[in-house]
């Protein structure tokens, strides 16, 4: 199944099936022709003495420079390899496919002007894995100038490429493609690196995880509550509905079904009244991030389908017209609100585990091992837990607040949206190591119960741990253990079984390709095995 673009209703699940799957993906008729509606109005007024930002004049502090008709190409030119500053580590190959679609979705809404035989080139190389590289540093948010220069060189034969398993300069991948570099026209190269492409595609399957990871905090908390033998009180509808957030609504939902069927809902007169907050209070954190999650996906839903084209291309008003659309302080304040939301996600994480550990509070061993003394049991999971949440709070900080103005002080603004997008990123892989450290935990609580009755989500939860992660009846090697669980955790696998086990449908948004140890494992788990 392909993916058709028309510049206006690309989906998240669309460009994660496009970066992580590989789906073709085509140029629908009318977008077409909208394209070459826009690109006739650019040529036209590219001809004439009179001025137009970034086609017959210079860019930023240059704007009032005028650039000579036999020149434009040139100039064009010049602007991607001029812009083209990036530095660090290039960016991963589905990042650089969904940088790639987004540009080419922002193309065909008709407000960038473009060549036809650009966009044409650009979705060739797309559909051919011709995947330029791009450093992932150098964008202050304003546009994402730098690293869209970065994807635009091999059009014009440089740059580097990444194709068939290895890195090559880029007119060495075109030739090798059968393909021919572009001629830039007028505002051909502007239309190629002025949109903000590299913070809404990454941003786009950044957000995807962090749906993923919601989902599977909630599994962690509730495997959590069967090993810590906690109040489920608190889950009880009633008390949602007198504060009826929908996210928290949400998260109660969800943890009464994974609870389904546990012995936990047998009213026990010798379990805590009030548990500590962070049982108490898992469906109040969680439902705020799902909330906090509703606002940057509206936000990059908006942006996928939108153009932030500086000047934008207006040919039913026979004009090309100066704007502000690449300012993206949505973007950026929402993912440095996600971060803060998913912050207070891995913060109770922490202290679950941590009190799990507690023999005051679980009424089991301690550290968790049934020989304790000669034994360490899961003791050092408290500092590794800690560490990373401590890697958490860093990367929560804000990053939109941080500006310089630049460009002689004409644009005296940034949003530094790739940093925000960057920081969260780091926060949602912090985090799925931190509920694999929470898995193991509870599964290990849980075994020094003596096989308390399980609900029906969290007994398949508990039972793919157990079955690539044995119980520690003795201290051995921890982290191949951490290592598998979360590498489960991404692929989405423990969602995907635990959902199956409880009729519920899973979220439709791919989840990025991942090695996991025994594979043939996920047929069992989907059987009658679990």
């Amino acid at each position: 199944m392909s993916v058709v673009i028309t510049g206006n209703d690309l989906t998240i699940d669309d460009l994660a099936r496009v970066a992580y799957e590989h789906e073709p993906v085509s140029l629908c008729p009318q977008a077409h022709a909208r394209m070459q509606r826009s690109r006739a109005l650019v040529e036209r007024l590219a001809a004439l003495d009179s001025p137009v930002y970034g086609v017959t004049t210079g860019l930023g502090a240059l704007k009032n420079l005028r650039i000579p008709r036999d020149q434009i190409g040139q100039f064009q030119q010049n602007i991607l390899m001029s812009h083209a500053a990036g530095i660090g580590v290039p960016f991963d190959r589905p990042t650089v496919r969904a940088v790639m679609l987004a540009r080419l979705n922002g193309m065909a809404r008709g407000g960038a002007g473009v060549s036809l035989a650009v966009c044409e080139t650009l979705l060739t190389m797309l559909n051919l894995g011709l995947h330029p590289v791009i450093p992932s540093r150098g964008s202050i948010g304003m546009s994402d100038l730098a690293p869209l220069a970065h994807m635009a060189l091999p059009l014009i034969g440089l740059g580097e490429v990444e194709y068939q398993g290895r890195v090559m300069p880029g007119a060495e991948a075109i030739e090798l493609a059968g393909l021919l570099p572009v001629a830039l026209g007028a505002k051909d190269a502007l239309a190629l690196c002025s949109a903000n492409s590299v913070s809404v595609g990454r941003g786009a399957l950044v957000l995807a995880d962090a749906v993923r990871l919601l989902v599977a905090a909630d599994v962690s908390a509730a495997l959590s509550l069967e090993g810590f033998q906690g109040n489920v009180g608190p889950l009880d509808p009633r008390a949602h509905a007198v504060r009826p957030f929908a996210g928290q609504r949400a998260a109660a939902d969800h943890m009464r079904d994974l609870l389904r069927g546990s012995s936990l809902w047998i009213p026990d007169p010798l379990r805590s009244m009030q548990d500590p907050l962070s049982f108490r209070c898992v469906t109040q954190v969680h439902g705020a991030a799902r909330d906090a999650l509703g606002f940057v996906r509206r936000t990059i839903e908006v942006e996928l389908n939108a153009s932030g084209d500086n000047p934008v291309v207006l040919p039913d008003d026979d004009i090309i017209m100066s704007n502000g659309n690449f300012h993206v302080a949505g973007v950026a304040m929402g993912f440095d609100l996600l971060a803060i939301a998913l912050a207070h996600v891995t913060s109770i994480i922490a202290n679950r585990v941590i009190r799990l550990m507690d023999p005051a509070l679980s009424g089991l061993p301690p550290q968790l091992t049934a020989r304790p003394g000669i034994n360490c049991g899961l003791s050092t999971f408290q500092k590794t837990i800690t560490a990373l949440d401590a890697e958490v709070r860093l990367a929560a900080a804000p990053g939109s607040v941080h500006f310089t103005p630049v460009a002689g002080d004409i644009e005296d603004h940034a949003t530094m949206a790739t940093l925000c997008v960057d920081k969260a990123a780091r926060v949602v892989d912090l985090a799925w190591n931190m509920l694999s450290i929470e898995l193991l935990t509870a599964a290990q609580a849980i075994d020094l119960r003596a096989g308390p009755q399980l609900g029906d989500g969290t007994r398949a939860a508990y039972e793919i741990v157990r079955s690539v992660a044995p119980y520690s009846a003795d201290d051995h090697v921890l982290a191949p253990d951490v290592q598998i669980v979360a590498d489960l955790l991404r692929a989405d696998t423990i969602s995907q079984v635990v959902h199956h086990k409880i009729g519920a449908e899973m979220l439709p948004i791919p989840a990025p390709a991942r090695r996991i140890e025994q594979p043939s494992l996920i047929n069992l788990w989907l059987g009658a095995g679990i």
